[in-house]
């Protein structure tokens, strides 16, 4: 089963390894920094078009972020 704990779990460790400040994953997606932050919190979610642009931006595969593949 998939839970949103394991998503989060997933985008925080894409976003720290990706070597990207989060200034510069804001500025490339057209968001506040303080977003950024939010997501690496937990605090917050990207929106749908946001998370495609953020797997873009880090390289990472949209599906092993929601955690339908290794």
């Amino acid at each position: 089963m998939i839970v949103l704990a394991d998503i989060r779990k997933r985008l925080c460790e894409a976003i720290r390894e990706s070597g990207l400040t989060q200034m510069e994953i804001a500025r490339r997606l057209g968001i506040a920094q303080a977003t950024v932050g939010q997501y690496l919190s937990g605090r917050a979610m990207p929106a749908l078009d946001t998370f495609a642009n953020l797997c873009t931006v880090l390289d990472v595969d949209p599906a092993y972020i929601l955690c339908l593949s290794n």
